[in-house]
């Protein structure tokens, strides 16, 4: 429910992952198999001269320099600025107002309501309950529209259609409070905390 690009994630964790397994299979391979050993001496003897020589025939005129350390450095930097603004991506979707509306009364104004508001109201009636071993709550706007990401931890053995149930219910209070109906998503995770945190669980 917010603005992190999460298949760009996946396909670059999946790329990432695979490249590693590769990496470590062919360690694996050049210490136990002999042929591959010997394969990879006489590839890599080969690839670097072949390098060498690709450096030899690109000098700058006048220069010994290759103009390939040129090519190298703006891929280099090129990459960098890619990390930039993949890093910049992730979490976005915040949103600081729940509420922004112009007032229907006589008196010219809007109507503002701050995230924290209602983030607030939430967790402190949601800190009550003995059922739940943590609860969060964040205002992210999605599609232009805030709302609200609720993630509840609740303990072993409290059953979630309940739970959801009574989370709703404080949702729709809050939405009477401020005077408008909020998007909610509920997330409900589990843990070794909901499972072996001190007693008043429900069972």
């Amino acid at each position: 429910m917010n603005g992190t690009p999460r298949a760009l994630n996946r396909i670059l964790l999946f790329i990432i992952g695979v490249k590693l397994l590769a990496v470590g299979l062919l360690l694996v391979l050049l210490a136990t198999v002999p042929a591959v050993a010997s394969w990879w001496h006489g590839w890599s003897a080969s690839a670097w001269a072949g390098a060498e020589n690709a450096f030899r025939q690109t000098h700058l005129p006048g220069r010994e320099e290759s103009w390939l350390w040129i090519v190298a450095g703006i891929v280099l930097v090129a990459i960098i600025i890619a990390m930039i603004a993949w890093l910049s991506q992730q979490g976005k979707g915040r949103a600081n107002l729940l509420v922004a509306s112009d007032d229907d009364s006589a008196v010219d104004g809007e109507v503002r309501i701050g995230g924290g508001v209602a983030e607030q109201a939430l967790r402190a009636a949601l800190s009550e309950r003995t059922d739940l071993a943590g609860a969060s709550v964040a205002t992210l706007e999605v599609k232009g529209q805030p709302g609200l990401r609720i993630r509840i931890q609740p303990r072993q053995g409290v059953a979630p259609h309940v739970l959801a149930a009574e989370v709703s219910q404080l949702v729709e209070a809050l939405d009477l409070v401020i005077g408008q109906k909020t998007p909610v998503l509920v997330h409900m995770v589990s843990g070794a905390r909901a499972r072996f945190t001190k007693a008043e669980r429900v069972r």
